[in-house]
């Protein structure tokens, strides 16, 4: 891995980023606590994903992590019996701008997953374009577990990402399974040796950012919103093809075909 440069402008207590050149890397930082969230780390978490996926031109892709051995052990539970259920529904909206935006934002965001990744910290993984677990890496749905249905946006995404039968399973039962089964079962899509998650996360991240942003941005919009029938996708094809075909990242990509040569994407 590159030389890794912190962001002062994005950083927080809660939430830390650093630079790998064209990668950001999003670190959930509450070690102590396994990187669980209260609301404070949520916020930071929205802006700063948010500020990344549409205001940040440095960034063309980003890992999201967790200080220390683990990833994310789900929200903060010593902060829900404290909340009225007006503050509860504030705080849920929050998450949904999240996961929002990772789905729909025009970056490609990656998962390294090290330790455990339970309740809505298993829902952020799964938000995310590609997840990268360690083999002993801990997934579990556990919202049951505590008298909650799963929310952070995991009841559409998890079963998008393994089908229904195995996403009722998985909700349901709020069993553990490691990083292996995760990988057999197409929750992650690459299992790497503990301790290497977040460098192979890294990898990736820097082969999707050397993609046209363009491109990337209008097929996540398409995936997200635009596929959900054949009709719907055939309707995002009609709409987003021909915007691509007169940009300049497929031009350059045209000539540099011709050319024998490596494009440089611009954008635009």
């Amino acid at each position: 891995m590159s030389e890794k440069h912190p962001d002062k402008s994005n950083a927080s207590a809660s939430i830390e980023v650093t630079r790998d050149g064209s990668v950001a890397i999003v670190t959930l930082n509450n070690p102590g606590r396994r990187n669980a969230m209260g609301r404070q780390m949520r916020q930071s978490l929205r802006d700063t994903m948010h500020c990344l996926l549409t205001a940040d031109p440095d960034s063309r892709a980003i890992v999201l992590t967790g200080a220390g051995e683990h990833f994310c052990a789900g929200a903060d539970i010593s902060e829900m019996t404290q909340r009225t259920i007006m503050q509860s529904r504030e705080i849920l909206a929050e998450s949904c701008v999240v996961v929002r935006d990772m789905l729909a934002g025009a970056k490609p965001v990656v998962a390294a997953v090290e330790g455990v990744a339970f309740g809505a910290g298993l829902s952020l993984a799964v938000a995310t374009d590609y997840v990268v677990a360690a083999s002993n890496a801990r997934f579990c749905a556990a919202f049951l577990r505590v008298g909650l249905i799963p929310d952070t946006g995991i009841l559409w995404t998890l079963p998008e990402k393994i089908g229904m039968a195995r996403a009722r399973e998985m909700l349901s039962l709020a069993a553990e399974i490691d990083g292996v089964r995760a990988g057999e079962m197409g929750l992650a899509n690459e299992v790497v040796e503990p301790g290497a998650a977040l460098a192979a996360a890294v990898e990736v991240a820097r082969g999707l950012a050397a993609h046209p942003p363009l491109g990337v941005a209008l097929l996540k919009a398409a995936l997200t919103d635009g596929a959900t029938t054949m009709d719907a996708a055939l309707r995002a094809e009609v709409d987003y093809q021909p915007v691509l075909r007169q940009s300049k990242d497929h031009q350059a990509a045209c000539q540099a075909f011709f050319d024998k040569s490596t494009p440089v994407f611009t954008g635009q």
